[in-house]
């Protein structure tokens, strides 16, 4: 499947998480609760999956552009918390971002990160017997 569907379905399941935070009232509401963790567990699984194709500078300024300004208008409607104007020329400037890493960084290669090398990589060992 294509890393930009899953990650419009990513910020989908996001937004939705995010959005049912405020109803689920510190999880005493069942079904927002529910919205909430399976929101959360289905984004961040499908975000795994775009990091395969998408780099993630890209992925991760569209997730969090997208992520902002869907929730705020969500926010909007369902809890009537309507920015002022500095908040939406802020979240213009937002989406003007994810535009400019968009246009400019479409040439970037995914290229695959090199293992680290072992004698870099700290061992459990290490934190045990410092601690």
């Amino acid at each position: 499947m294509n890393g930009y569907l899953l990650l419009a379905l990513a910020i989908v399941a996001e937004v939705i998480a995010t959005s049912s935070l405020k109803a689920a009232e510190n999880f005493t509401r069942l079904v927002p609760s529910v919205l909430v963790v399976t929101g959360y567990v289905a984004a961040f699984w499908l975000l795994m999956q775009v990091m395969k194709t998408v780099p993630v500078g890209v992925a991760y300024a569209i997730w969090c552009g997208a992520g902002i300004v869907l929730v705020t208008l969500i926010a909007s409607v369902l809890y009537r918390q309507v920015p002022d104007l500095a908040a939406w020329l802020g979240i213009g400037l937002i989406i003007a971002g994810v535009a400019v890493i968009q246009l400019f960084l479409e040439d970037v290669a995914l290229i695959p990160a090199a293992p680290c090398p072992a004698a870099l990589t700290p061992s459990v060992a290490a934190y045990a017997a410092a601690g």
